[in-house]
């Protein structure tokens, strides 16, 4: 059975950082691609970034280029965000998902989740 825990979530002022992290297991990890989505309050949850299997290809959200970083260690089983310059508009709960591709998890056409990290920015 995958699972998927994630982790590093907390309260950061404006203009701080975060290094968010998920564990996976349950199967090969470095066959499959990773990201993380994130809901904030009252909204749908929205595609943040993803990588794919051999860390070539990424994706990012257009709000979070230049500021969030996704990397993976695929000898740890773990996929990391790191979150620099961080906005009150980023406060939401982050979640890591699996998928075939990273177009797989762009479109949110996947089966795993996390249960979520939350990731709150004061002002």
């Amino acid at each position: 059975q995958v699972q998927l825990v994630e982790s590093g979530g907390g309260l950061v002022q404006a203009g701080g950082s975060l290094r968010l992290s998920c564990a996976a297991s349950g199967r090969t990890f470095s066959n499959y691609a990773m990201g993380w989505f994130r809901q904030a309050p009252g909204k749908e949850r929205e595609f943040v970034c993803a990588i794919n299997w051999g860390a070539y290809n990424t994706r990012y959200t257009d709000s979070v280029k230049g500021r969030f970083t996704i990397s993976r260690d695929n000898a740890k089983n773990i996929v990391y965000l790191q979150m620099n310059s961080l906005k009150p508009e980023d406060t939401a709960v982050y979640y890591c998902t699996t998928g075939a591709s990273v177009t797989t998890i762009v479109i949110g056409a996947t089966d795993y989740w996390g249960q979520g990290t939350q990731v709150t920015v004061s002002s």
